[in-house]
């Protein structure tokens, strides 16, 4: 080997030892991170749990007309929930990087794509206050400098990517670390029906100390096994419906449209069919129009949309006003996982997402 390709090779690799000593420099952690939410759950990002502490300098928050303030790990949380908050939002923050304080995100330069590891996400986006912050950082780091409307497109456009490299990572690594933890430190079974959130899910986890003094990842491992794949494990069929059996709300033969049925299976065994969300929460809130005059419901079923399985109707998540149509036009799109819930709401346009108990008079007025 010549001395000049010696030369040459020590260089490379002494310029991508800088490159990647200079990416493991940038920390996303504060010490004295700036949260505007409220209660114990304050420290966790309001979609995944993340601990807003560790991955600071990604945080985003929004301020709802309401007064209510959220916070989040990342751009890419900000997008999940985006479809169901877009409506009541007062304003966007982002921390600014170099400050550690939060600014308006319409303010912000972004360094999107450097070499910094994202958060949440694929592609890494980094804000700044200041034009001048944004370029040392590029400087360093590589990427481009982008405004807010661009870096949340981006996030938007990377959405799905971002959704199926987490999938991946969450049953490959967290789902069955966090099955451990649940088998060897929990002292009880844990339903996770009891809780209306995972940040809720995981303050009693840590109040409660019943699976131990956890923390930092390892409580996050086990909040997510719960929240989200515990249940996975007890496999189910669809609703089967007799080929005879019509919606008591509207007269169809609810076998003609197997995807969409549902079941309320009252205390005296008598089974009564639906063939979608909306006729049956019809039914269930206003059982008296249809000949009941009281209601004893032992258990109501829906299918899943997505996997096709028979699941516990009180525990779904619906998507209300999708651009997909039922035997009966706008529909109630039912799911089991969340997730399942917000990537069908971006891919179809959904409006928002319901669980059970939101589900009124009203709002099933406005799919008709």
């Amino acid at each position: 080997m010549s001395n000049i390709l010696k030369i040459f090779i020590l260089f490379f690799v002494t310029i991508l030892s800088t490159v990647t000593l200079e990416a493991a420099k940038f920390s996303k952690a504060s010490s004295n991170p700036q949260l505007i939410q409220t209660g114990e759950g304050k420290i966790w990002c309001s979609v995944c749990g993340m601990n807003l502490k560790k991955f600071y300098k990604t945080s985003h928050a929004v301020i709802l007309k309401d007064g209510t303030k959220k916070q989040f790990c990342s751009i890419r949380c900000l997008v999940a929930i985006w479809p169901q908050i877009k409506d009541r939002v007062k304003e966007i923050l982002v921390v600014d990087a170099k400050s550690e304080k939060l600014i308006p995100a319409k303010k912000a330069y972004y360094v999107v794509g450097s070499k910094v590891k994202g958060t949440m996400s694929m592609v890494s986006k980094i804000a700044f206050l200041d034009l001048e912050d944004a370029k040392e950082f590029q400087k360093v780091y590589g990427g481009e400098i982008v405004d807010f409307k661009k870096a949340f497109k981006t996030a938007q456009d990377n959405y799905k990517k971002d959704l199926a490299m987490l999938k991946k990572k969450k049953e490959k690594m967290i789902y069955p670390k966090g099955e451990k933890i649940y088998k060897k430190v929990c002292k009880e079974e844990i339903d996770k029906n009891r809780f209306n959130s995972l940040i809720q899910l995981k303050k009693y986890l840590k109040k409660s100390k019943v699976c131990g003094d956890l923390k930092g990842k390892k409580l996050q491992m086990l909040a997510l096994y719960i929240w989200e794949a515990k249940e996975k494990k007890s496999k189910t069929s669809p609703i089967t419906v007799p080929k005879e059996a019509k919606c008591i709300v509207c007269g169809m033969f609810v076998a003609k449209y197997p995807r969409w049925a549902a079941k309320v299976v009252l205390e005296d065994k008598k089974e009564l069919y639906f063939d979608g969300a909306k006729d049956m929460f019809k039914f269930l809130l206003e059982p008296q129009k249809y000949g009941f005059t009281s209601l004893n419901v032992k258990d109501i079923l829906i299918n899943d949309y997505y996997h096709q399985n028979a699941i516990n109707a009180k525990d779904a998540f619906y998507v209300i006003g999708s651009d997909v149509f039922g035997p009966m036009g706008n529909e109630l799109i039912p799911f089991k996982n969340i997730d399942d819930a917000k990537t069908f709401m971006q891919d179809h346009k959904g409006k928002k997402i319901l669980r059970f108990h939101e589900i009124t008079k009203e709002e099933i007025e406005k799919l008709d």
